[in-house]
């Protein structure tokens, strides 16, 4: 995973988006519901090996304003922790708190590939 600390490296992140699927997770480091959807994200990228997506995340306090950005770039109500799959710039699934899950994500890359 890749940690997003700046405006700039969020423009990187949604522009590597135009060829390929990404995921974005806006990250708590103190919520240990965030600390368990972590986990998750973390179970997918290693069960899906070489096929997973470049996985991008944020730590949600200490880049407030970047998280904010993602909201407001994206048209999505901020939440923490959230994972959204992006592509071509858009959000095409996201989901929140113990909606995330390696098994649901591995699932929605197979829905947008459809």
């Amino acid at each position: 995973m890749q940690e997003i600390q700046t405006l700039q490296d969020l423009d990187a992140a949604l522009s590597d988006s135009r060829g390929r699927p990404v995921l974005l997770f806006k990250h708590s480091t103190t919520c240990p519901i965030s600390a368990f959807a972590h986990g998750q994200v973390l179970d997918f990228a290693r069960q899906a090996g070489d096929a997973a997506p470049p996985i991008y995340f944020v730590r949600v306090r200490e880049s407030r304003p970047v998280s904010n950005e993602i909201a407001s770039r994206l048209g999505i109500v901020h939440q923490s922790p959230q994972l959204i799959l992006i592509q071509n710039q858009q959000p095409v699934w996201h989901v929140s708190h113990s909606s995330i899950e390696a098994q649901q994500i591995a699932s929605a890359l197979k829905k947008a590939a459809a």
